[in-house]
């Protein structure tokens, strides 16, 4: 055994010789490689409404499209959005919740509310205009609410009459615009062809007041606009203070003529949002509102106005894409609308703008193929 000293110098000799020596060095831990970033393959009408959306801002970039648009498919939202500016003084976008003027789209909703007032069993739609009409003229005997849901009635269209220049700015009375048409004579026998009228509409509106013994306005809202909890929709003011709603313009900034909206009555004095059109649209797949057999009346082409398209009750009815297609145009100072319905897919597209002069049609042409994979959109000269 050796000597304490001794094993002290062996001790110090062998640390000095495993310090000298060359550390083992631990396995190195491979460097993190990142998890590649996981990217959701878009469905077909995904893929659809990002190039309608582009396509869109650059109509707008270009001045041809302001307003708002929903897209929608099966129930589905695929596109809600504003371009453009509501209010261009005080710089306000246009949103889904921007109330337009829809002018004629109201047509569709006064022919519903002739339709819930017959399942009332409070008129009938063969029945003679003249059951409702005071002062009825005798040139109006035959005609019946029919001939005025299809425009199939003859009487002269109040809104091409020279003096509509005029008269358009005044306030009257249902009475008082029947009163500057009611002794004109008819333009053809009742029945006999199909030509538009916004006249006869108006008459619609009187009769809807007379069977219910309630405004025109009041009915609507309480059998149509509050069951479907159309909270951005109604009866338009002529100067308009309800909030969220769009400025109307004639040109680029010039605002557009103004119009009383005691003129366009039942044939046009609606205003609405996409969002709530969107509303009407969904409920007519249902029976919200009327037994589908009633509700379907509206749909039917019961008189043909060109090699594309046929007339309903409010309704232009035709063929897009080979698939039925229903819609309704409206014009009115300042604003332009369309809704377009394609039940068999349950597509929907629906564009309202602020700028009268907007070819909703052209809009149409560009955007409509992208939401269906291609073709050609035939455009029917209603814009």
């Amino acid at each position: 055994m050796p000597k304490a000293p001794e094993f002290l110098i062996v001790l110090a000799l062998v640390l000095l010789v495993s310090a000298c020596a060359s550390p083992v060095r631990p396995t190195p831990t491979p460097a993190w490689t990142p998890t590649p970033a996981f990217t959701p393959t878009l469905t077909a009408d995904e893929q659809s409404a990002i190039q309608i959306e582009a396509a869109l801002t650059a109509l707008n970039e270009k001045n041809l499209f302001s307003g708002s648009v929903l897209i929608a498919r099966d129930g589905h939202i695929l596109l809600s959005q504003g371009y453009g500016l509501a209010d261009i003084e005080q710089q306000i976008p246009n949103t889904p919740q921007t109330k337009f003027r829809i002018g004629s789209v109201t047509k569709q909703f006064t022919a519903t509310a002739i339709l819930i007032l017959q399942h009332q069993g409070k008129l009938k739609v063969k029945d003679p205009i003249c059951k409702y009409i005071d002062n009825c003229p005798a040139a109006w005997q035959r005609i019946t609410i029919h001939h005025l849901l299809t425009h199939t009635s003859g009487i002269y269209n109040i809104t091409n009459s020279v003096d509509y220049l005029n008269f358009k700015k005044r306030t009257l009375s249902p009475d008082q615009i029947i009163d500057l048409f009611r002794d004109l004579p008819l333009d053809f026998n009742p029945g006999e062809r199909w030509s538009y009228s916004n006249s006869g509409y108006i008459l619609l509106g009187a009769i809807i007041e007379k069977a219910s013994g309630r405004p025109f306005a009041s009915f609507l809202q309480q059998n149509i606009l509050d069951p479907l909890q159309m909270k951005d929709s109604g009866y338009d003011e002529s100067r308009p203070t309800i909030q969220n709603h769009g400025v109307g313009y004639k040109g680029a900034t010039a605002e557009a003529d103004y119009i009383d909206m005691s003129i366009p009555f039942s044939a046009g004095a609606l205003y609405s949002t996409v969002a709530d059109l969107y509303k009407w649209d969904q409920a007519l797949y249902t029976e919200k509102l009327l037994p589908a057999a009633e509700r379907d009346q509206a749909f039917l082409p019961y008189v043909q106005m060109s090699g594309l398209i046929s007339y309903g009750y409010g309704w232009m009815i035709g063929k897009q894409f080979d698939q039925t297609w229903i819609m309704h145009a409206g014009g009115i100072d300042g604003f332009v609308s369309i809704i377009n319905r394609f039940p068999d897919s349950q597509t929907t597209i629906i564009l309202l703008s602020n700028h009268e002069n907007t070819n909703l049609g052209a809009v149409m042409t560009t955007i409509a193929p992208m939401l269906f994979g291609g073709g050609t959109w035939i455009n029917p000269g209603f814009s």
